[in-house]
């Protein structure tokens, strides 16, 4: 039990890090913005490509995505009516709301907590395709039914989506290691030593990154609150830290999955809140200070959250 729990230390201790760099502005002002695409665009899409490359095709035809994707889809639409029932948002801050409460921090925070607890990230792969594939278009959809770009540029809304797995790097790691499994090719040296040399940093130049974030989001202007935010925002944190791992938890152990299978679902469903939700709402002219807030704090609970469902679905001992 102990050792399980410590193994979030690296996780605490490398994100402490980035935040103390950040505060000490030893990098620059622009650290975190050129380390989040080094992230997004290099290091994560090869640590991805070799984990997903490596594994058996079987191993993604389970029924943990089934339980995963239940919870999400629940606690999103929770979050979306709640928006708009309690606190009068129209329908394109409804989806923000609704995003923030269940699109979890899969790519920078899912594979460190994966690597680190589980001993492999394979099932990440699923929740990002997930995610990008299935969740993300209907977010967008409803972004755009709920602003003024409307039906004008439908075209140019239809056309990003439809390429939006091959624009994102993350989208087309996963994508080819799929098409490496299913063929049973395998990597040759040459390609597969720079991708793990590269992968290798994912992980702590993610955390690192993360924690630059959390200081870089209280220097920078908050946009103006509407009245209520602050109980939207408590009800935002509290659906997906509480309600969606509990969720997932439910559909589980209805499907009777095996033990590290609920605990690669709970601990997925308990990941905090993606930055892509503040980067949709900047995208769409909405106001951000939900989306922004709801990933800080959801990424401080998490803290807590992840540990105690590590220790209460982890072995004992």
């Amino acid at each position: 039990m102990h050792d399980l729990l410590s193994a979030f230390t690296p996780i605490w201790v490398l994100t402490a890090a980035g935040y103390a760099v950040g505060r000490s502005g030893l990098l620059g002002e622009q650290a975190e913005a050129v380390l989040g695409r080094f992230v997004f665009h290099v290091a994560m899409p090869a640590a991805l490509f070799m984990m997903v490359s490596g594994a058996r095709l079987s191993s993604f035809a389970n029924q943990t995505m089934i339980a995963f994707g239940a919870g999400t889809v629940a606690v999103c639409a929770l979050g979306f009516l709640a928006a708009g029932r309690f606190f009068g948002r129209k329908t394109a801050d409804r989806a923000i709301s609704g995003m923030a409460s269940g699109y979890v921090n899969s790519a920078n925070l899912g594979i460190p907590v994966a690597v680190q607890v589980l001993g492999d990230a394979s099932f990440v792969a699923q929740v990002i395709l997930f995610q990008v594939l299935l969740v993300s278009p209907v977010i967008l959809t409803l972004l755009d039914t709920g602003t003024d770009r409307g039906s004008a540029r439908w075209r140019p809304v239809l056309r990003r989506m439809t390429t939006m797995p091959v624009r994102n790097p993350i989208i087309m790691a996963s994508v080819l290691g799929l098409l490496v499994s299913a063929t049973g090719l395998r990597v040759p040296a040459a390609i597969g030593r720079p991708c793990e040399l590269l992968g290798a940093a994912a992980v702590p130049t993610a955390l690192i990154t993360l924690g630059l974030s959390l200081h870089g989001r209280r220097d920078r202007p908050e946009a103006t609150e509407a009245p209520g935010s602050r109980g939207e925002l408590a009800l935002v944190v509290v659906l997906k830290n509480v309600v969606q791992p509990l969720a997932a938890l439910a559909v589980a152990l209805l499907l009777g999955l095996p033990e590290h299978q609920v605990m690669a679902v709970v601990l997925c469903s308990a990941l905090p809140t993606a930055q892509n939700a503040f980067l949709y709402a900047r995208e769409y002219g909405l106001g951000t200070a939900l989306a922004r807030n709801s990933v800080v704090a959801s990424t401080v609970v998490s803290m807590a959250t992840l540990s105690l469902a590590a220790w209460a679905l982890g072995p004992p001992g």
